[in-house]
């Protein structure tokens, strides 16, 4: 008569065999075959789908962030920060202009406010943005030394009035009359944007240190 508890114990073991293969092949075979392929493709399509929410919101506020833009740029328009020349020479001779319609303005005949001297300085290389300067001596009373600096740093475009020193007090402004003015200097530059196409100051500096090493390979 066969043992019973023995065959049961053989059909256990059989079906646990089974189990065994059938989780082997499918670590092996469908696991990295198709249950991984498809759970990185599933979680692609979440990524896809958030960026595309994304993109469609910002899309919704294509319209209000246009017409911030444009409010910026008539804002721009209306008080340029930048110069118009093309070049800081050109600049330079336009904030000499731009000085002397404000002395004018603030003293007209310059009775009491005037010009002593006014030269260029030269500006860094290395700045992002090219600086047109000059250093300015005025001699001027006190109310009319107020309207020209007012005068040049609300005026557009925007500049600016810098290493202000008094020098001395209580000079002759005109022939024959005396006031308590004062002898002052100041630097008064403005920014020029750079033209189009032109490389910022590093590159240009490694392009300028290249040439030599790309000549001497030539020479040898």
């Amino acid at each position: 008569m066969p043992d019973r508890s023995v065959s049961a114990r053989d059909r256990w073991l059989a079906l646990a065999l089974l189990l065994g293969v059938l989780l082997l092949g499918y670590l092996l075979l469908i696991h990295p075959w198709w249950t991984q392929p498809m759970r990185e493709l599933g979680s692609r399509i979440d990524t896809l789908q958030e960026r595309e929410l994304r993109i469609r919101r910002e899309l919704e506020q294509a319209p209000q962030v246009r017409a911030e833009l444009e409010r910026a740029r008539a804002a721009m328009a209306d008080t340029p920060g930048f110069m118009p020349q093309a070049g800081v020479e050109l600049a330079t001779a336009a904030l000499v202009q731009r000085l002397e319609s404000a002395v004018l303005d603030a003293s007209p005949g310059n009775r009491s406010c005037a010009i002593s001297n006014r030269s260029p300085i030269a500006g860094q290389r290395n700045d992002k943005y090219p600086r047109a300067t000059v250093q300015v001596r005025l001699r001027c009373g006190n109310p009319e030394l107020a309207a020209v600096l007012h005068s040049l740093e609300t005026g557009t475009p925007r500049l600016f009035v810098d290493n202000l020193n008094i020098l001395s007090q209580r000079h002759q402004l005109a022939a024959g009359a005396s006031s308590g003015g004062i002898d002052v200097s100041f630097d008064l530059s403005g920014y020029v944007l750079p033209p189009p196409g032109a490389a910022p100051a590093g590159n240009a500096r490694n392009a300028a240190r290249a040439q030599p090493a790309a000549g001497d390979a030539d020479a040898d």
